[in-house]
């Protein structure tokens, strides 16, 4: 039975473990293991994961089966560089699922979960960072009203990926 719930500090290891296993299945083939590696040990190193899972403006959920985790979603404040970000503005951060457990609707249940902790306090602009050849992804956040405004380069070790910077205001929803 697979259930989500919401991460805390004491997850900061199944958290980082997670989210270095989800992004190398998701996207490990697209570097060089040198430019993998060092982006692994450095975006999802445990001290990371324990600050972000303490803080009280971001929020993470795990999706688990019998108690083993096999998604991750985080939101948070927004960060991505974009002018018209405003410190209001909130950023669904991560949004993964092992390939094992993908098409069962759990990664719009994780995204549910994220856009309701998001909008708590009522509507604000949302944003997301996504790759350019994400064409999944990009449909996904389409069908939730988010829109393509920008771009910027994504670094994964010496590696710089097209990321596209989608929004979606807060009188869209």
């Amino acid at each position: 039975m697979l259930v989500i719930r919401r991460a805390t500090v004491e997850d900061a290891m199944v958290l980082s473990d997670l989210a270095a296993r989800t992004f190398t299945e998701t996207f490990g083939h697209l570097y060089p293991l040198e430019d993998l590696s060092a982006f692994l040990a450095d975006a999802y190193e445990v001290g990371k994961q324990h600050t972000i899972l303490s803080h009280p403006d971001y929020a993470v959920w795990l999706l688990e089966e019998g108690g083993v985790a096999v998604g991750h979603a985080a939101a948070g404040p927004c960060g991505l560089p974009h002018p018209d970000v405003r410190p209001s503005d909130g950023e669904l951060k991560r949004l993964y699922v092992l390939g094992s457990h993908q098409n069962g609707g759990w990664g719009g249940k994780l995204f549910a979960e994220a856009e309701r902790w998001l909008l708590r306090d009522g509507p604000r602009t949302l944003w997301i960072g996504v790759w350019s050849e994400n064409f999944g992804a990009q449909r996904f956040y389409g069908r939730h009203g988010f829109r393509r405004v920008g771009g910027y380069k994504f670094a994964v070790g010496q590696t710089l990926d097209d990321e596209f910077i989608l929004r979606r205001a807060a009188s869209n929803r």
